[in-house]
């Protein structure tokens, strides 16, 4: 049985994935850490952590997420995104520990085109990508985890594109998105499911590695994300197409981030919906945000 340490449980993925914990054997022990809980910052907190709890497998969803914050306070990003990346990606190294690490579309440029395939090279363009990435070669660089980049999550929980513009949908008559952003939405319950579905199909011995690239199924820009928030949710609100450029933010934005995700699907059979199905059930089943 596996002892699973979920870091940055009170985000969106970690409250999915302990949503969904029944999915692995009954009373598989799980230790739902946030950072109140445990500063995966301080290597010596952590160890004492994972000895005590036996942990043996480690999904870490934990990371400074604030794109544009960052901008502004690096060292804090850096600091979650990447050094505490290393503390993990070491640890797991000298206890043998499994280790899956949760990275984001930010560290590709969006100048590609076509679906980003995990074999391309990364160019983050602002700091939020350019920690992440960093966090990822931590763990590339010691052959011990299993990385997987996913792009727009949102889910019941917390801040995200799909709460805020149904909630706006509600207020406003009229509302400004940008049309020249295209990329795959991503459910995080969907992504949950997925982990501990990778987690059922592997073996307890099995070591999990390499780079995996999840999303849901579609490609959409935030413009015709919004639409479909709006309709689903009954509004009569006007959608505006706006360009980049007249919606400036602290932090460039990938123009274009959809993956590929064969590698994901040939190494583990797992279907992946369509985004449009995701938001609608989400949607259905969370009407109020």
């Amino acid at each position: 049985m596996m002892n699973i340490l979920i870091t940055g449980s009170n985000g969106q993925l970690g409250r999915e994935i302990h949503r969904q914990q029944t999915l692995l054997k009954p009373g598989t022990p799980f230790y739902f850490t946030d950072k109140e809980e445990l500063d995966i910052t301080n290597p010596q907190e952590l160890e004492k952590y994972i000895s005590e709890n036996q942990v043996d497998t480690i999904i870490n969803c934990a990371a400074f997420t604030d794109v544009d914050g960052a901008e502004n306070d690096p060292e804090s990003a850096y600091l979650i995104n990447d050094t505490a990346v290393g503390h993990l990606a070491r640890i797991a190294l000298e206890k043998n520990i499994r280790l899956i690490h949760v990275s984001t579309d930010y560290v590709f440029d969006g100048h590609h085109y076509k679906p980003y395939r995990e074999t391309d090279t990364p160019r983050p363009q602002g700091v939020y990508g350019k920690s992440k990435l960093a966090g990822e070669q931590r763990i590339m660089k010691k052959h011990t985890g299993m990385i997987i980049r996913t792009a727009w999550l949102y889910s019941p929980h917390g801040k995200n594109f799909v709460k805020t513009i149904s909630r706006l949908v509600k207020e406003k008559k009229a509302l400004k998105v940008v049309y020249d952003q295209i990329g795959s939405p991503t459910h995080a319950g969907d992504l949950a499911y997925t982990i501990l579905q990778i987690l059922k199909k592997s073996p307890k011995n099995h070591h999990l590695s390499g780079i995996y690239h999840y999303a849901n199924e579609g490609v959409c820009s935030w413009y015709d994300f919004a639409q479909e928030i709006a309709r689903l949710n009954g509004s009569s609100c006007i959608i505006q197409p706006i360009e980049s450029k007249d919606w400036p933010t602290p932090a460039p934005r990938p123009h274009y981030s959809v993956f590929n995700k064969q590698k994901i699907k040939d190494h583990f059979n797992i279907p992946i919906p369509y985004w449009r199905d995701s938001l609608r059930q989400m949607l259905t089943e969370n009407p109020n945000g």
